[in-house]
């Protein structure tokens, strides 16, 4: 992939992922998974129209797809962060094969009501959000970070491939036997990618600190995220696209039934013709990317996706239909990619998962919400007039960045620094010590005050976004060139993690502030425990023992 603008990241080659054979691996039986899961899509979608006639209903097999994606990805995502991503991976294959196969079992007996079908639809939903955040995440253990875009990409195309052979297979396979064929295929899809899976052998690096428990793990992981302004505009403009954009997959069942020749095979070949267009704009993606900044790429994906909207309600003939379905799939992965792109080097490696899942939660769960609306408004005022009200409110959301501009591609430099060592200390504290305060004192010129207030702001978002409480900047009435800075930690394995996270990019603010420093030496470090009360085998002295 090739990159024009400085600012960006850039790759080698956008096929630059397939050096690596634990890419290529993991992306081939990926192909394979995701060509059982378009086939269950399109027998569950089209067996619902079978089952009811209810435009709300069908909608919800959309939304029973993305829904638990939108209530379980953040909780995916920590767990991605804390534990082994590969054990992760290979539960969550596991629990949506054993479903599928329970799925085709019941279809197969003909017990299948709609709301049982949209209870299986949803486990199944319930494993692809516990798989997509330790997924998503891998990425950067599979490629260098330089080929992260490239890889990004590649996924897109990987699915979209599939999207235009799958749901025409698919068509085919409820046509000629049945839905539960298709459930059936989907359930042994899953079985390369687990065996890819087993194969793989990730390089994970040794731990330097007890893992986070779950609660604060994830906590961590909003405070993070609400602290990173860009990251917010990347989740606000993915949650908008997601509601609007998804009325043309939800509705697409009823747009192929209302056509006199509409079948399962008709159904099948329009999506088809999305994935078509999804494969373009993986293609162009990286040209694309060279010629545009974000935010114009991002109202391009928005305006090309209301056209198609617009043009899906307000025309009747099947090629019309049929081409407007091109340019949706170019825009689905033009903007889904992009997001994904820009949360992943935007976002430190400690809390990547953390924040591609809460990008999920916005994203899947505005598709899960706009599933609900536009199936609603289609039941209430018909077809045409949701689609056209979707395509509205597409271009309102490419007007939306007038206000709230993508971001670009970061330039920081968010590898772990690497620098921080424990301290010895001469109370014998446990992890679970404290709270810890901690309090910087330097020693400032009043020519630099201005820098160093500047740099200061700087450190305060780094360090609240880190995890630090109450953190505050003091000047010393008598000595007015002494200032300190001074936080809260929760306790002292937190103030070890809260250290391990900085990255290079936050250890350039550390290297301004020592060098505005006029004191000798380094600023001094002061690190104490509060207590009211100690008792009697806590914050015990080390004395005569050895300091490690």
């Amino acid at each position: 992939m090739t990159d024009q603008t400085a600012s960006r990241p850039s790759s080698p080659s956008a096929l630059a992922p397939f050096r690596y054979p634990d890419f290529r691996l993991l992306w081939g039986a990926t192909l394979v998974s995701n060509f059982g899961g378009l086939v269950q899509a399109v027998g569950a979608a089209w067996l619902m129209t079978q089952l009811t006639d209810s435009a709300t209903l069908i909608a919800l097999v959309q939304a029973s797809n993305t829904l638990p994606i939108m209530l379980l990805a953040l909780a995916s995502g920590a767990l991605a962060d804390i534990f082994d991503r590969k054990a992760i991976l290979m539960f969550a294959q596991c629990f949506m094969a054993a479903v599928s196969l329970a799925l085709a079992v019941v279809a197969w007996q003909g017990w299948l009501t709609p709301w049982l079908l949209l209870a299986f639809t949803f486990l199944i939903g319930a494993g692809q959000a516990l798989y997509n955040p330790p997924w998503q995440a891998s990425m950067g253990d599979l490629v260098p970070r330089a080929d992260l875009p490239a890889a990004v990409t590649l996924n897109s195309v990987g699915f979209n491939l599939m999207r235009s052979v799958g749901p025409a297979a698919g068509g085919f396979i409820v046509a000629a036997f049945g839905a539960a064929a298709a459930f059936a295929v989907n359930a042994a899809s899953y079985v390369p990618l687990l065996g890819a899976l087993l194969r793989w052998r990730p390089n994970i690096a040794p731990r330097t600190a007890p893992p986070e428990a779950f609660l604060p793990a994830v906590a961590a992981g909003l405070r993070y995220v609400l602290l990173s302004p860009n990251l917010m505009k990347v989740i606000g403009r993915g949650a908008l696209f997601g509601f609007a954009a998804v009325s043309v997959l939800a509705l697409l069942p009823l747009v192929a039934k209302s056509h006199p020749e509409g079948g399962s095979m008709l159904f099948g070949g329009l999506l088809g013709c999305y994935g078509v267009g999804a494969i373009a704009g993986a293609a162009l993606n990286p040209r694309i990317r060279a010629r545009f900044d974000n935010e114009n790429i991002v109202r391009m994906a928005f305006a090309g996706f209301a056209l198609s909207a617009i043009v899906l309600g307000q025309t009747q003939a099947v090629w019309l239909h049929a081409l407007a379905l091109l340019p949706a799939g170019a825009s689905w992965v033009l903007a889904l990619s992009l997001f994904n792109v820009t949360v992943q080097l935007s976002t430190p490696r400690w809390v990547v998962a953390r924040a591609l899942a809460l990008y999920q939660t916005a994203t899947f769960g505005g598709m899960a919400a706009g599933s609900w609306v536009w199936g609603g408004v289609a039941g209430a005022h018909g077809l045409d007039r949701a689609l056209t009200a979707a395509g509205v409110v597409l271009l309102a959301g490419a007007a939306v960045g007038f206000w709230f501009k993508a971001p670009e591609f970061g330039t920081a430099d968010l590898d772990p620094a690497n620098r921080f060592r424990e301290p010895a200390l001469r109370l014998d504290l446990r992890g679970r010590s404290g709270p810890i305060m901690v309090m910087v004192d330097y020693r400032i010129d009043q020519k630099d005050v201005p820098e160093f207030l500047r740099l200061m702001q700087k450190r305060r978002n780094i360090r609240r976004r880190d995890g630090a409480r109450n953190w505050a900047l003091l000047r010393d009435l008598e000595h007015p060139d002494l200032w300190t800075e001074s936080y809260h930690i929760a306790t002292w394995d937190e103030y070890v993690r809260h250290n391990l996270r900085r990255t290079k990019s936050d250890a350039e603010i550390t290297v301004a502030l020592r060098a505005l420093h006029r004191g000798e030496g380094d600023p001094l470090v002061h690190r104490m425990i509060e207590r009211h009360s100690v008792g009697p085998e806590d914050d015990l002295p080390l004395i005569g023992k050895m300091e490690v």
